[in-house]
């Protein structure tokens, strides 16, 4: 129980660091990929909770 307050304090460590990574880069593509690989890491459950959800609506309506 214990350790799982502190996993907040960890995580937000290692945000900053990517942040001052990020920030010191000059042309911004590494950004642009994390950017990028944090929408595709949001996107894909909502796409797979919608495809379930697809086929068992199709299910139930038969």
């Amino acid at each position: 129980m214990i350790l799982l307050l502190l996993l907040p304090t960890v995580a937000e460590a290692q945000c900053s660091m990517c942040r001052a990574v990020l920030e010191s880069e000059a042309d911004g593509k590494a950004a642009e990929g994390i950017n990028n690989g944090i929408l595709y890491l949001m996107a894909i459950p909502y796409v797979i909770v919608a495809t379930i959800f697809f086929f068992v609506y199709r299910k139930l309506k038969k």
